[in-house]
C-alpha cells in the first residue's frame, strides 16, 4: 500500500467510532486505533457492573492517542454504566417535570464528571427531541417534554453540565425525533411537517444547543419530506449540510446516530449508509454494537474506493479529520476540576415525583409491576420498586397473562401497588391496572414512564422515568419516609 492509500485509509479510519464485546478492549481495536479509528461507542456489556470502565478506556488510549470514547449516558432509562443496576440520577423527563435549568445543570455535570473519571470523553446526551407525539416508541422520559421552549433551556443547561466537567456533550436527534411513532431502529420514521413547524417546533433546542456551544450534534434517521424527501436525515446533505451547517451555522462534529439500525441497513446497507453519511455531511459515523472488524473493514474499504470512484470528495474526509482533531484538542484541555458526587441525582427526583390523590399507609404490601418490553435504546436495565420495598411481595408479570382474581385475592387484607411504565402505550397494561382499582380503589398506581393515562380512581403517583433514582423516590413516598 502506498504512502497515499495508507493516508486514505487513516482519514476514513478515523470518521469511524466502532464498538465491541467485552469489558476488555480486542485486539484489533487497539490495532485499528494505531492506525488512525476514530474512536469507539461503550455499551452496558462494556461495563461489568462492579468497576468503572477506566482500565478499559486507559487502554484505548494508550493505543490511540486521544481517541473519542463516547456512549449514551443520559441518565433515567438509557444508561450505560450503571446498566445493571439502573442510573442514579433521574431521565430528562423528570428534570422537565421539575423545571429547574439550575438543577438539570448539575445533574450534567454530576454524570460529566463520573464519566471523565472512567476516560469517557465524550456524552452522546442530552437528547434535545421535543415529544410532541404521545405514542413515541423510542424517545417518550427521553425528553424534558413536549414544549420547545422548556425542552431548549434544558438542553442548554445539559450541554452547559457536560462540558463544564470536561466531557463532550452530543446533543441529539438532529433535525427531530419526537414526533415519531416509529422506532428507527426497526424502519424508516417519518415526520411529516411544514418546514414552519419544524423551524419551530423541532429545531428550537438544537438552534439553542449551538449557541450554547455543544461540541457535537447527532443526526437522527428519520425522514422529514419537506427538507429529505424519503431519505434519513443521516444521509441527506439537505439536512446535515444544507440546514445545519448552513442555515443553523454549525461548525462543530456531527456524529451520525448507529449506522446498524434498519433504518439504514435495510435501506442502503452499512457500507452504504457510511459513505452517503459522509457525503452529506457527518463528520464520525457510529456504527452501533452490530458491526465486528470483517464489517469496519468493509466500510472503510467501502470510503476509500468511494474517493477513488469519485462520489466522495477527498476535502470531505479532510474536513471531517479537522474537526475531530479540535475536538481531541479540546478533550485535552486544562484547568478543568471535577465537582463531588453528592446525591444531586436522588434530590432531583425527589422533586419530579408527583401524586394525585391519598395513598393509604402501607400494610404488608403487595407491589404487581406490569412488565413491558423495554425499547432497543433503553435494553435490559433493571426496573421497579421491589429493591426499595423490602417489606414488600413483587410480582412482576405480563399483563396479558395476569390472573386478576387471583391477585386480588392474594391481596386482600394487604396494601396494593401497582408498578407500569408507559401504560399509555399498551393496552393490556390499562385493562389490568382498570381491573385492579375498580376491585380495589384504595390501591395506588405508580406510573414510571410518562403520566398520559390514568385510571379514574385510585391513588396515582408519576415519577417520570424508571432509573433507580425515581424508583427510590416513589418507594420513599409510598413508605412515608
Amino acid at each position: 500500500m502506498s504512502r497515499s492509500d495508507r493516508g486514505l485509509r487513516r482519514l476514513a479510519a478515523g470518521t469511524l467510532l466502532v464498538a465491541f464485546q467485552g469489558t476488555t478492549p480486542p485486539g484489533w481495536v487497539l490495532r485499528e486505533l494505531e492506525r488512525g479509528l476514530g474512536g469507539v461507542t461503550l455499551f452496558g456489556f462494556n461495563v461489568d457492573g462492579h468497576e468503572p470502565p477506566a482500565a478499559l478506556t486507559a487502554a484505548l488510549r494508550e493505543a490511540g492517542g486521544e481517541p473519542v470514547v463516547s456512549l449514551d449516558e443520559e441518565g433515567g432509562d438509557v444508561t450505560r454504566l450503571a446498566y445493571h443496576e439502573g442510573s442514579p440520577y433521574p431521565g430528562n423527563a423528570a428534570l422537565g417535570a421539575v423545571d429547574d435549568a439550575e438543577l438539570t445543570r448539575q445533574v450534567y455535570r454530576a454524570i460529566g464528571a463520573e464519566l471523565a473519571a472512567c476516560g469517557i470523553n465524550l456524552d452522546m446526551a442530552p437528547d434535545a427531541d421535543v415529544n410532541s407525539e404521545a405514542d413515541n416508541p423510542v424517545i417518550g422520559t427521553r425528553a424534558f417534554g413536549d414544549e420547545p421552549g422548556l425542552v431548549a433551556r434544558h438542553t442548554v443547561a445539559a450541554v452547559e453540565g457536560l462540558q463544564a466537567a470536561g466531557v463532550a456533550a452530543c446533543v441529539k436527534h438532529f433535525p427531530g425525533h419526537g414526533a415519531t411513532r416509529v422506532d428507527s431502529h426497526l424502519a424508516i420514521p417519518v415526520v411529516d411537517v411544514t418546514p414552519e413547524v419544524l423551524r419551530e417546533r423541532e429545531l428550537v433546542p438544537f438552534r439553542a444547543a449551538i449557541e450554547a456551544g455543544t461540541k457535537s450534534i447527532m443526526t437522527a434517521h428519520v425522514a422529514v419530506p419537506a427538507l429529505t424527501g424519503g431519505t434519513p436525515a443521516t444521509l441527506s446533505p439537505a439536512a446535515l449540510t444544507g440546514l445545519l451547517r448552513g442555515e443553523l451555522g454549525y461548525d462543530g462534529v456531527v456524529i451520525s446516530d448507529a449506522l446498524d439500525m434498519h433504518a439504514i441497513t435495510k435501506s442502503v446497507g452499512l457500507a452504504g449508509g457510511a459513505v452517503r453519511s459522509l457525503a452529506a455531511g457527518a463528520d464520525l459515523l457510529c456504527l452501533g454494537p452490530i458491526p465486528g472488524h470483517d464489517e469496519v473493514r468493509e466500510v472503510i474499504d467501502a470510503i476509500v474506493a468511494a474517493v477513488g470512484e469519485g462520489t466522495l470528495p477527498p476535502a470531505r474526509l479532510e474536513e471531517a479529520a479537522a474537526r475531530v482533531e479540535a475536538l481531541r484538542a479540546w478533550f485535552g484541555a486544562p484547568g478543568r476540576t471535577l465537582p463531588e458526587r453528592n446525591g444531586v441525582g436522588l434530590r432531583a427526583a425527589r422533586r419530579a415525583v408527583r401524586l394525585a390523590g391519598e395513598p393509604a399507609p402501607l400494610s404488608q404490601p403487595l407491589v404487581v409491576e406490569v412488565d413491558t418490553p423495554p425499547t432497543i435504546a433503553v435494553g435490559d436495565v433493571p426496573w421497579g420498586l421491589g429493591r426499595w420495598l423490602p417489606e414488600a411481595e413483587v410480582l412482576r408479570l405480563a399483563p396479558g397473562s395476569a390472573d386478576v382474581p387471583a391477585l386480588l385475592a392474594k391481596a386482600a387484607d394487604r396494601s396494593l401497588v401497582v408498578v407500569v411504565r408507559d401504560a399509555h402505550r399498551h393496552p393490556d397494561s390499562r385493562a389490568l391496572v382498570s381491573a385492579l382499582v375498580a376491585a380495589r380503589p384504595d390501591a395506588t398506581v405508580v406510573e414510571m414512564g410518562l403520566p398520559v393515562w390514568r385510571p379514574d380512581t385510585a391513588a396515582y403517583l408519576a415519577t417520570y422515568g424508571a432509573a433507580r433514582a425515581n424508583a427510590q423516590a416513589a418507594a420513599e413516598l409510598l413508605a412515608g419516609t
